[in-house]
């Protein structure tokens, strides 16, 4: 396992979950559960008051993005959650916690090329990025490029979830598009590509948040 000072690649991120599974037993239902409850504590830092929008993906960093959901709804913050894509696109944990919120009455608003127009991003004191995650290796393209610009082109205080969305771990190269975060809540160690290239300048100030599994 890496300590909180060595900076992860994209793959030992990667292999690191896989080794907290196989050797730990402890399932990534718990590992987002964790994630997701450390990214709404620092929401919370950040704006106690205020609308708050959380943009998910359908992956596992959209699965963050809902526990910190549901979190934020614990402290009476009931935020805003848009989802790229559709509801039944969202598999695994993720959707696991999605369901959760909607049990919940959290209103999620399924993103398409076709109402992307009406989000009114200009209410949100808080924008909570958890589109993609440190898996990503292609091109931002789609509903996801224009989501990303969406956010940027805001004035309210950006939060992404483990890496600015579009920016590669590793390299630190922007994927076509990327997140300019204000803070970036990450997840037992940095990533090598936030403190390379173009990372530290969408970072922001970077939070190392553990996961509940000692280092």
């Amino acid at each position: 396992m890496p300590n909180r000072e060595e900076l992860l690649t994209a793959k030992t991120a990667k292999s690191m979950d896989l080794e907290v599974r196989e050797k730990f037993g402890i399932p990534t239902l718990i590992l987002m559960e964790n994630a997701g409850r450390a990214v709404a504590y620092e929401a919370m830092k950040v704006c106690s008051k205020g609308k708050i929008a959380v943009f998910c993906g359908r992956g596992n960093n959209g699965g963050d993005g809902f526990v910190a959901a549901r979190h934020l709804l614990t402290q009476a913050v009931k935020p805003d959650v848009f989802l790229a894509g559709k509801i039944p696109q969202v598999e695994n944990e993720a959707k696991t916690n999605l369901e959760i919120i909607q049990r919940l009455k959290i209103k999620i608003t399924e993103i398409s090329e076709n109402n992307l127009s009406r989000i009114n991003i200009a209410k949100y004191a808080l924008i909570i990025d958890a589109l993609l995650g440190v898996g990503l290796s292609g091109e931002v393209c789609g509903i996801y490029k224009n989501l990303i610009a969406l956010i940027n082109s805001s004035q309210a205080y950006i939060l992404s979830v483990d890496i600015p969305s579009g920016l590669d771990a590793t390299t630190g190269k922007i994927l076509g598009r990327c997140v300019k975060a204000d803070k970036t809540v990450t997840f037992a160690a940095k990533k090598r590509g936030m403190v390379i290239a173009a990372g530290p300048k969408y970072c922001g100030k970077i939070i190392i948040a553990d996961l509940g599994v000692p280092l």
